[in-house]
């Protein structure tokens, strides 16, 4: 979920509440996540986030799972983060690779180990070398997969053959971090996906979920191909915190502002999403398309 910002730049909480009802009750997402990367985390405070956790989980937690960020490249740090996550109501916790730092495969179980330790929750690992500069081995993951707490993966890895072992050795739930593989990762076995363009088609994605578990492959194709413009207006002009929230200004929706270092989305990248969302199925209001 994008953290909406008011026009001062400050955390507009009563948009995110407005926001989070959007995607659960309307767009049928059953989870949110809190303060990633698409929510801006590094550029939002340790206050902010735990008053924007909040006015989440009270918002939808009664019917939907509500996951906070907690990940950073300091492991006190996210310690801090996690339980502070608790405290709010979180009902669970997403945590990426430490960045930049590129620690060695003991590092990670570690750094993973003492997050899982800090709180009762349970914990997703957040698997994206491509910002991190570090993937989670195998090796990792497996050892990772003993402790109670360490219950999921979000792949943004894209190997579907390591992700297989590992599931196939372990109780982990794989979900897809990559709109574009949404599909193809759940005929390996993945659970479900953490979706960027599910702001906008979330109700498509369900739908596909649904045709796939039912047997109806070749309709859940369908709507994989459909949604296709979008994964590419959304994913590939300008990163998705940037082109989720022109996706959603749009739409009228809660959104704002990007916080420096990311910039707004230019008036070409906002006219080729538009395209892009109509040529993919999603509703624009009278007078936008």
């Amino acid at each position: 979920m994008v953290t909406p910002f008011a026009e001062d730049g400050s955390v507009d909480y009563e948009g995110a509440r407005r926001l989070a009802a959007y995607l659960v009750d309307e767009q049928r997402n059953d989870g949110l996540v809190v303060s990633g990367t698409t929510g801006e985390s590094p550029t939002t405070s340790d206050e902010e986030k735990e008053r924007l956790l909040r006015a989440v989980v009270e918002t939808v937690g009664d019917r939907a799972v509500v996951v906070a960020g907690a990940g950073s490249n300091d492991t006190r740090h996210s310690v801090e983060l996690a339980r502070a996550a608790e405290r709010a109501g979180a009902h669970g916790l997403l945590v990426v690779t430490p960045y930049y730092s590129k620690p060695p495969q003991e590092g990670l179980h570690r750094h993973f180990t003492a997050v899982a330790d800090a709180t009762g929750l349970p914990v997703m690992l957040y698997d994206i070398p491509g910002r991190t500069g570090v993937p989670i081995a195998t090796e990792t993951l497996l050892r990772l997969a003993a402790h109670e707490r360490i219950v999921a993966v979000k792949d943004a890895k894209a190997d579907l053959f390591a992700a297989s072992q590992v599931m196939a050795a372990t109780g982990l739930a794989f979900y897809s971090g990559d709109d574009a593989l949404n599909l193809p990762w759940l005929s390996v076995g993945a659970a479900g996906c953490v979706s960027v363009i599910g702001h906008v088609a979330g109700a498509d994605i369900a739908a596909l979920m649904e045709r796939y578990r039912a047997g109806d492959v070749s309709g859940a194709l369908a709507v994989h191909r459909r949604l296709l413009p979008v994964i590419s207006g959304i994913m590939t002009q300008a990163g998705g915190a940037i082109m989720a929230k022109a996706a959603l200004a749009l739409l009228g929706r809660p959104a704002g502002s990007v916080r420096p270092p990311l910039a707004e989305a230019t008036e070409q990248q906002v006219a080729r999403l538009r395209e892009d969302l109509v040529a993919g199925g999603v509703k624009l209001p009278d007078g936008v398309a």
